[in-house]
């Protein structure tokens, strides 16, 4: 289960916020019991890219080697 704090991967392109699967953000909220989260993606320097709203199935719990 994904809970708020995790790291997690893209699994879709989302071009309007300029992000290809494979970005790796940090869940900052979980929406009804986990159906969509509030995800922060930063650059390596910490400077915030994007925080969106993603459905569970567009988001994985991220591993090493993602």
């Amino acid at each position: 289960m994904i809970e708020e704090h995790d790291r997690v991967v893209l699994t879709k392109k989302e071009p309007d916020a300029g992000l290809e699967p494979g970005g790796v953000g940090t869940i900052v909220h979980a929406y009804s019991g986990g159906e969509a989260f509030e995800v922060e993606f930063v650059t390596l320097t910490g400077d915030t890219v994007a925080v969106l709203a993603v459905d569970w199935d567009e988001v994985r719990r991220f591993s090493r080697g993602s």
